[in-house]
């Protein structure tokens, strides 16, 4: 398994863009729901934005899982290389 601290991906400018969207979004909701927090909004509420923000995350993991194996998992397998493989393999026994 490869050190994640020295492996770089360089993306596009769209695709930063995109997806430094989806964390501003994801942030905004995040301080939306300390402001609910603070003012006694009702549990359930609460709860409700909760799972909005998961399933933006979720969104968010998914559109740079696809983008990574578009690019850095094809562009290994072109050059005779399985360590993006067997790194997508580990995450996905963690993750899933």
């Amino acid at each position: 398994m490869s050190d994640c601290c020295n492996r770089k991906t360089v993306r596009n400018e769209a695709e930063i863009t995109r997806l430094t969207s989806r964390l501003k979004k994801i942030e905004g909701q995040i301080r939306g729901l300390q402001k609910m927090l603070e003012e006694d909004r009702y549990c359930l509420d609460i709860i409700n934005q909760t799972a909005a923000i998961e399933s933006a995350l979720g969104s968010f993991k998914k559109e740079l899982l696809v983008s990574h194996i578009k690019h850095c998992v094809v562009e290994d397998i072109r050059n005779d290389s399985d360590v993006s493989v067997d790194e997508l393999c580990d995450l996905l026994r963690k993750t899933i």
